[in-house]
């Protein structure tokens, strides 16, 4: 269990002034319930918000290892479904975290953020720790045989002719059988949807972008647009929520059809006995293709994801979702 709130320490007041406010809940003369307090040493609230499903939520700093601060968003009931905003060095000015939020917030507004879950690991690295994984070479990057996926078709990032005079940073795919030279070029959203997963291809991405950021012999015009509709789009993988409902499935929990129904999803027979519209759900899913497909899609927007995931199985979205 994380300890409860003492007092904040003085260096971290100091830096970040919205850590000697008191709690909103906190009256004179009252004292925090168990629920109220926050789960770490010191954390305080920057900000207050409703999500789009109408819940209430905070952002809030929270101390963390030598002197660096997390920027977390949570549910502001519960002060759980902690998402990492941002993890803010020692040296950085106090007004930062509060800068953070405002575009954060500005960002959800927009429905165009994504952050991951906080993990107890967080508190207990540098800050810096993220910004060392760019710290490669070209080499082990561009042209390195990357993720393989279920068909034996490899994945690597490699420089391709251009309608420019320069070559093109492309995500290509090579079959099983191919040759080095042969290849074709897939978007980052085609190399996800193969692999059914956000990494390591969103990280290979990012790093292989910082490496020939400064290059003027590279473009890398498309594969930033590519990364940037990945990360801002609200269609997102429904791996995870197809794991998570056959599980229920298969534990008896609950069916295809009483699932649909809590989402609202019924259709009638002939007799007028109701059921649930279990094809409009195996789609959503990826277990059937859609109308005129073939394959099933990998892909469901979010809103439809967090629709399955609180009405149908009473959780949070974020316990579905592949970060």
């Amino acid at each position: 269990m994380n300890p409860a709130l003492s007092s904040p320490s003085n260096d971290l007041v100091a830096r970040h002034p919205a850590l000697s406010r008191p709690h909103p809940s906190q009256r004179p003369g009252r004292a925090l319930t168990r629920r109220e307090r926050p789960s770490v040493s010191a954390s305080a609230q920057l900000a207050r918000y409703t999500d789009r499903h109408g819940n209430p939520r905070e952002v809030i700093v929270r101390q963390a290892l030598a002197g660096s601060v997390l920027v977390v968003d949570r549910d502001a009931v519960s002060l759980s479904d902690c998402l990492l905003v941002a993890h803010l060095s020692a040296d950085e000015p106090a007004e930062n975290a509060e800068l953070v939020c405002r575009s954060y917030l500005e960002d959800v507004r927009a429905r165009s953020c994504r952050c991951r879950g906080l993990t107890e690991q967080d508190a207990l690295v540098s800050p810096l720790a993220e910004e060392s994984e760019a710290d490669v070479t070209v080499e082990s990057v561009i042209g390195q045989i990357g993720p393989v996926d279920s068909l034996g078709c490899s994945y690597s990032l490699e420089l391709m002719p251009a309608s420019m005079a320069i070559p093109a940073l492309r995500w290509c795919r090579r079959g099983p059988r191919q040759s080095s030279d042969e290849r074709r070029p897939v978007s980052l959203r085609e190399t996800i949807a193969r692999m059914q997963d956000y990494e390591p291809m969103c990280t290979l991405t990012r790093n292989a972008l910082l490496l020939c950021s400064d290059d003027m012999e590279v473009s890398t015009s498309v594969l930033a647009a590519e990364l940037t509709r990945v990360r801002e789009s609200p269609i997102v993988l429904n791996r995870r929520l197809r794991e998570v409902v056959l599980a229920a499935l298969t534990r008896e929990a609950v069916s295809m059809s009483e699932l649909a129904i809590r989402c609202g999803r019924t259709k009638y027979g002939c007799k007028g006995t109701e059921s649930g519209d279990t094809s409009w759900l195996a789609r959503r899913l990826g277990i059937m293709p859609e109308s005129g497909q073939s394959e099933p899609t990998p892909w469901i927007h979010s809103d439809v994801l967090a629709l399955i995931a609180r009405r149908g199985l009473g959780i949070s979205p974020r316990e579905v979702e592949i970060q």
